[in-house]
């Protein structure tokens, strides 16, 4: 079941990054992350009040636990490190194309790995070293692939951004793990819709601060804000694909290296709405460069057995 869970996530997380390129096409980026974290808490708002107010919820999978700042504080700390993702991702993504962003943003997994092997002082084996080597080489193919369109990696800021936002989403996979891994199994043990509801709602917060200190003064010399239905679905699609993710990972026997891989699959779908619904270029390099990545989590996952 937790496969399914993940594999659906998966595709809606792909939804979720086409619907923010969308979005964020001749756009400001601070306002439209802002409307994403805003719209994101509306959703889970009412599960926050429903569970502290009532036991309609209760010994459901949509109840909220109740926790204080022993618990919050952690789930602060995740919500700056995602939100520092977000906005390094975003300004990438609306400047590179969706076709260069997903196989970037498809590495996760790989530097999930190695910061365990770090941080965690878990060991390689030999397929997951195969794994990361793809990885390298699908990068260095893909920085290839960037060049036709005029993108140097190594000097464009942009791809820095992408590839910063990466690791950050990498730092917030490791971090999950340790937020609700038992406290026999080294972590925190936070209930995952606690941890899912709260940290959008401090998300929120965060961006209306910095919407309002470093967008606002500027805004009419800056770029334009201007509103697009698509905003909406950002929030939507990411809720989901996380809500699936979180529930996943609750689970009996669910694996967080698996579920880390099969939820970078969602370059597939991002992927094919680049080529499809933005006519991007260079497609038959890329694909290349993508079928390496996807090659390196089948690698990846042949390893963690």
């Amino acid at each position: 079941m937790w496969l399914v869970l993940a594999f659906l996530s998966a595709t809606l997380l792909g939804c979720y990054d086409s619907f923010k390129k969308e979005a964020l096409q001749g756009n400001a980026v601070i306002p439209v992350l802002f409307l994403n974290t805003l719209f994101s808490s509306l959703i889970f708002l009412p599960f926050i009040i429903l569970s502290a107010t009532s036991h309609s919820l209760d010994s459901t999978i949509f109840h909220v636990a109740s926790g204080g700042w022993g618990e919050h504080k952690y789930i602060l700390l995740k919500s700056l490190i995602v939100l520092s993702s977000w906005i390094f991702g975003y300004f990438g993504m609306k400047h590179l194309p969706l076709t260069i962003v997903g196989p970037i943003n498809a590495t996760r997994p790989v530097m999930v790995l190695v910061g365990a092997m770090l941080v965690f002082g878990e060991r390689l084996n030999l397929y997951q070293w195969i794994g990361v080597l793809l990885a390298v080489i699908s990068f260095f193919m893909l920085s290839r692939s960037g060049r036709k369109e005029g993108i140097d990696f190594k000097h464009d800021k942009w791809v820095f951004f992408v590839v910063l936002a990466a690791v950050l989403g990498a730092v917030s996979g490791l971090y999950d793990k340790y937020l609700m891994a038992l406290p026999a199994d080294g972590g925190l043990g936070l209930d995952k819709m606690m941890v899912q509801s709260w940290y959008t709602i401090y998300q929120c917060i965060l961006m209306g601060v910095v919407l309002m200190l470093l967008w606002w003064p500027v805004r009419h010399r800056s770029t334009p804000f201007h509103w697009h239905w698509s905003i909406i679905f950002i929030s939507v699609f990411l809720s989901s694909a996380d809500f699936l993710y979180f529930y996943s990972l609750s689970l009996p026997g669910a694996m967080i290296s698996i579920v880390s891989m099969i939820r970078r699959g969602s370059v597939v779908v991002s992927f094919l709405f680049g080529a499809i619904f933005f006519h991007e270029k260079n497609l038959k390099s890329k694909v290349v460069d993508l079928a390496l990545v996807l090659l390196g989590m089948v690698f990846l996952y042949l390893g963690s057995h």
